[in-house]
């Protein structure tokens, strides 16, 4: 009875651990194409705690915000047609345990070809994924990212 107990035990521990949580490490950005202005525009979610511990600042900061910008800027790249595009930052907030970072490239009247560096969070994260999910004129795309897939690339 005692090796029943024993081993019961075991396993009720082993399938206790199977439901603790594990972190997930991932961002979401969804590319719009605005026809009427000729604009790409971005929103990138990510965890909150996350980019916090990549850029080393309490989200409770006032310049959190601000970091986190710089923090996507450099680490986001766009070219569209082969030519680089510059990326204007339109807002950002924070909410509970995301943050939504917003930008732009402007003068997009058309796109053939779309190539994307997206590095967030992959120095900090080894197991980090990124997902961008692209609607262009009808047409749906999607890219992931990871280490040693720092770049992707569509056509439409």
């Amino acid at each position: 009875m005692k090796k029943f107990l024993y081993i019961s035990g075991i396993l009720s521990l082993f399938a206790l651990m199977s439901f603790m949580a594990a972190d997930f490490f991932s961002s979401m950005t969804k590319v719009d194409y605005i026809d009427g202005s000729k604009t790409l525009k971005f929103t990138t979610k990510m965890n909150t705690s996350h980019i916090s511990d990549a850029i080393k600042i309490n989200r409770s900061t006032a310049g959190f915000e601000a970091e986190v910008k710089k923090y996507v800027n450099n680490n986001f790249d766009v070219y569209v047609n082969g030519s680089p595009k510059t990326l204007t930052f339109t807002g950002s907030q924070v909410s509970g345990e995301t943050v939504w970072v917003y930008f732009e490239t402007s003068g997009v009247s058309e796109v053939s070809n779309l190539k994307i560096k997206n590095t967030i969070l992959l120095s900090a994260f080894p197991k980090q994924i990124n997902l961008v999910n692209i609607a262009y004129k009808g047409s749906q795309k999607t890219m992931n990212f990871q280490r040693g897939k720092e770049v992707n690339e569509v056509s439409f």
